[in-house]
């Protein structure tokens, strides 16, 4: 079954050469297109997306406010951020918000592509230079955690989520994990599940982000 992705951009002429480049791929599907966050909402409930491509600095309602009331309302959809903007806050608001991933405008069609199937499948795709200024996000949160006592958690994890925690911050996808301690791909699924309710946090990005707050990794 193809992927189905939703472009959201307020540039007509940018949506349309999205689309293009992902028709040429069997497994994508461009189901809709939006020009604005409000837009997005409506086509996302409307077409039930696997993947939505999400510009940032839109009218009516940008990328950050889009993501955020997407992941509130539960919508299944994993988001992407395609945008212009590389400077740090942009970046951790649209991760805050739920993004799975983080491109720039200047990303090449195939590793668009490859974000997107990395998305559809669950896991997070961040181009180098965004996911540089994360691992600096991660030194500074580790500073911190060591000036400062950890806060621990309601429910502990497992020293086998502990492990797996330590995989996916480390950028490993679930197959790499799975081949690396001998599970099943479906149980590093069930674990990474776990460790994101325990922490609190939507996706794996922001479990490597609350794990170094915690002094956990």
């Amino acid at each position: 079954m193809a992927i189905r992705v939703l472009l959201v951009d307020d540039q007509a002429l940018f949506r349309e050469g999205l689309s293009t480049i992902l028709s040429l791929q069997a497994d994508l599907e461009v189901v809709g297109e939006a020009a604005n966050g409000q837009e997005a909402l409506a086509a996302a409930a409307a077409h039930q997306p696997d993947v939505i491509l999400m510009d940032l600095n839109m009218p009516v309602l940008d990328g950050v406010a889009a993501t955020r009331r997407l992941k509130e309302s539960g919508a299944a959809a994993r988001v992407i951020v395609l945008t212009t903007f590389d400077n740090d806050e942009t970046v951790f608001d649209g991760l805050r918000a739920g993004a799975v991933g983080y491109l720039l405008k200047d990303v090449s069609s195939a590793k668009l592509v490859e974000a997107i199937r990395a998305a559809a499948r669950g896991e997070s795709f961040l181009q180098p230079s965004i996911a540089a200024k994360v691992l600096a996000e991660f030194n500074r949160l580790e500073e911190r955690a060591a000036a400062a006592p950890p806060t621990a958690l309601i429910d502990p994890l497992s020293e086998r989520e502990l492990e797996i925690l330590r995989q996916l911050s480390a950028g490993d996808s679930n197959k790499e994990i799975a081949a690396h301690l001998f599970i099943t791909e479906g149980t590093v699924k069930n674990h990474v599940t776990n460790i994101l309710g325990k922490l609190g946090v939507r996706d794996r990005t922001q479990a490597a982000l609350r794990a170094r707050e915690l002094g956990l990794i």
